[in-house]
Order: C-alpha cells, then sequence, then structure tokens
C-alpha cells in the first residue's frame, strides 16, 4: 500500500512508501548526515537512491544539484513523486536504470560528492534471498556490489571528492582495501552501536579520491537505550 509520510521531523517534507517494498531504514538518515558538504559543492550523486530519502534530507543542507539513481522501477516511481511533491525538481533530478549502464554515458569527474547505501549482503550458495523482490535487490548485491561502487566512484569523482558509504562492520577491511586500490583514500569513520556494551552494527565511511593519508575514526554513536527508544543523539539527526 503507497503512504505519504513526514520525512521524519524535516520541516514540510514529505516522501512516498510503498508498505509492500523496502521502506528507507536508520541508515540512510545516518549517511545523509555523515556527510560533509561546503559551499562548492555543485554536484552530488547518491547511487541506489531508493525513495529518495538520501536526496531529500541532503536537499536541507545544501543548494547543490543531487542525482539519484534507482534501478527498480516502481521505487524509482515513488522517489519521482516524493521530489515533486516536495517542489524540489529543480534540484533533484531522480533516474532509473542501472548505475552501471548508466556510467558509460557519463564523463569522468562529474562528480563533488557521491553517497551510497548499498546492499550489504554477497551472494553465495548458501545465501537465503528474501522471497519480496524488491527487498531482494535492495539487501543482496544482485545488480551492484562493493567492488562496482567504488570503481564507478573512481571515474565520476572529481579529485578530492569524496565518496560515503553505510555498511556494515564486517565488511569494514573489504571497503578500505576496495578504495585504496582505487584511489579513493579513507579519510573519516564513525561507528554506530544498537546499545551500550553491543557490538558495532553500521559503519559510515568517508574516502577522498587522491586524498592524503591519515584517517580519523569519530566518536562511537548510540543508537538505542536500554528500552529500545532512540538516544537523544539519534533524535537530534532527524530534526
Amino acid at each position: 500500500m503507497e503512504v505519504l509520510n513526514d520525512l521524519l521531523a524535516y520541516k514540510d517534507l514529505k516522501i512516498y512508501q510503498n508498505t509492500d517494498m523496502f521502506s528507507f531504514s536508520l541508515d540512510s538518515v545516518l549517511l545523509a548526515r555523515f556527510v560533509k558538504i561546503n559551499k562548492n559543492v555543485k554536484q552530488i550523486l547518491d547511487i541506489g537512491t531508493g525513495n529518495a530519502p538520501i536526496p531529500l534530507i541532503l536537499s536541507t543542507k545544501t543548494k547543490a544539484n543531487i542525482i539519484g539513481v534507482e534501478i527498480q522501477k516502481d521505487v524509482y516511481d515513488l522517489a519521482l513523486k516524493s521530489v515533486i511533491y516536495n517542489n524540489l525538481q529543480d534540484r533533484i533530478n531522480v533516474l532509473n536504470g542501472d548505475i552501471n549502464e548508466q556510467v558509460k554515458n557519463w564523463n569522468t569527474e562529474m562528480f563533488d560528492i557521491i553517497t551510497c547505501n548499498p546492499p550489504f549482503f554477497k551472494v553465495t550458495q548458501n545465501v537465503t534471498l528474501n522471497e519480496s523482490e524488491y527487498k531482494k535487490y535492495a539487501r543482496h548485491e544482485l545488480y551492484l556490489n562493493l567492488e562496482q561502487i567504488v570503481k564507478i566512484s573512481k571515474k565520476l569523482l572529481k579529485n578530492n571528492g569524496s565518496l560515503n558509504i553505510v555498511h556494515r562492520p564486517e565488511r569494514f577491511v573489504e571497503i578500505i582495501s576496495l578504495m585504496r586500490a582505487n584511489g579513493i583514500e579513507p579519510k573519516r569513520v564513525k561507528f554506530i552501536y544498537p546499545k551500550k556494551k553491543e557490538n558495532a552494527n553500521i559503519v559510515l565511511i568517508e574516502g577522498v579520491k587522491m586524498g592524503k593519508p591519515g584517517i580519523i575514526v569519530e566518536p562511537p554513536l548510540i543508537a538505542h537505550n536500554a528500552d529500545g527508544s532512540y538516544t537523544s543523539e539519534i533524535k537530534k539527526l532527524f530534526k
């Protein structure tokens, strides 16, 4: 069922979602708030934009042009409706297609920033794929994997442009290795913990194309209180 929801506590922003599909999650909010944007940023790309939560949130932080690419047509339609509803067509452009094909039609060094909340899970012989077609492609590397994301970013990012990814800590070393192998230097990392005294379950990573060595590990963020409610630090990200 299609619904129109408030986009968290952002004033006057709405987002179309479908309860049968993969709704946006805390991961997207964390990534959008993690990204550093300065006044010189003109072009931003969001790979696998879903129903466009990241472009919508980024639009509150910058006047830059934002392009979101989404492969699933029905999910793209939700993103487009959200952009139009919020009257952001002049700043957010969503495209329906495979980013691996789209990149072939673009020039090199087009973007100042690339964001991606990618599928987290590799496809192996033993993996159990979600029955939902929408969730299957959102969660598993069927159309898009980490290596492809980093190689696309290597081509499309300007020198000193940044790639920003949200992922799972168990793939942290793989992400760092792929970045460095493609001339993208890891510069900032932030780990998110579901509760105190629990292992991290989310990692945010910023890499800079042709950046100098040297990484900052930012203070950790606790997502939930003991009773399961969001912490005050998380609630601040919703505003």
